[in-house]
């Protein structure tokens, strides 16, 4: 009897099946056409903006794209985006990996069907009323807070505040981490669910408490899950606009601490600055979002590193 082999199989299977594989493979190739033209686009145009640039593009801390000659740098943005994005996963990926975990193995079902479905709903919650919460109800009520860090803590430097309105990157990466908590939760919580039982089972039949099995089953098999998690989380917080335009009070000054005005984002200043942009200030504002776009990029390659290394400890393909 003849053995086939899978691209023969391929090739003589039914119609459907060639359709859905031709179909398949047209997706994949459009999507990598799709990344590849606006890679393209934003270089073109980023090329026309800095090559007229009479400042540093990484090192100015100006934006006057709209001058004759224009003089402009993202230093700002970068330290914006970069560490309101870091205070948004430090707060978020813990609590949701402890929600998550909570649903999945120590709710019972009647509690944890309506938290699940709660999470999912806030997932879909859009940015603009995240800001407007944020702006109304978070910002007059992180006084306390801040007051509370420059206590304990102003000594830092790093959380110094001097009364003025909570409209700093700290509010913002406090406003991104809720943002972000349902997307992080909800992928975790459906990647600890798919834990092997069989591995949990012999675990407690060895005598291990509850937590016991989350550290030594759960965790590891769901670890490259949470990573991708986190990195989708970390996605939304980068590219964020709306609800980070209408908290923070942006300035073109990097403060040492965390809870005064000043620093932007990316997104931020592009939807703010595009309205009034002439064509060299859109040209300007496109290559900021050319570094956006390959920040992005970095990231996911490097969490798909992450869980190439790590798939011997969860069984997850690359």
């Amino acid at each position: 009897m003849t053995t086939l082999t899978t691209k023969e199989r391929a090739g003589t299977g039914h119609l459907g099946d060639r359709i859905f594989s031709g179909l398949s493979k047209g997706s994949g190739i459009a999507l990598l056409v799709i990344m590849a033209a606006i890679a393209v686009f934003l270089a073109i145009r980023a090329v026309v903006a800095i090559s007229d640039n009479q400042g540093n593009f990484l090192t100015t801390f100006e934006w006057n794209a709209n001058a004759d000659p224009p003089y402009f740098g993202i230093a700002v943005l970068l330290f914006g985006t970069v560490v309101s994005s870091v205070i948004a996963m430090v707060l978020a990926v813990p609590v949701a990996v402890g929600i998550a975990l909570f649903i999945s193995h120590y709710a019972p079902r009647r509690l944890a069907t309506p938290i699940g479905y709660l999470v999912d709903l806030l997932a879909a919650v859009p940015s603009i009323v995240y800001g407007l919460w944020g702006a109304l109800y978070l910002v007059p009520r992180m006084t306390g807070l801040y007051e509370w860090l420059d206590d304990y803590f102003g000594w830092t430097g790093v959380f110094a505040y001097n009364g003025t309105p909570a409209r700093s990157l700290m509010t913002v990466g406090i406003l991104l981490a809720i943002m972000i908590l349902p997307i992080i939760t909800s992928v975790a919580r459906e990647v600890f669910r798919q834990a092997p039982a069989t591995h949990q089972e012999a675990a407690m039949a060895l005598g291990a408490t509850r937590w016991e099995v989350i550290r030594m089953t759960v965790l590891p098999f769901g670890r490259s899950g949470v990573i991708s998690a986190s990195m989708l989380g970390l996605g939304r917080a980068l590219g964020e606009t709306m609800a980070v335009a209408t908290v923070l009070s942006p300035s073109f000054l990097i403060n040492a601490s965390l809870l005064e005005s000043g620093g932007g984002t990316f997104a931020q200043n592009i939807a703010s600055q595009f309205k009034e942009a002439g064509s060299m200030g859109r040209d300007a504002l496109i290559a900021s979002g050319l570094v956006l776009f390959v920040l992005t990029l970095l990231v996911n390659g490097a969490a798909r590193l992450i869980i190439a290394r790590r798939r011997e400890y969860s069984g997850a393909n690359a």
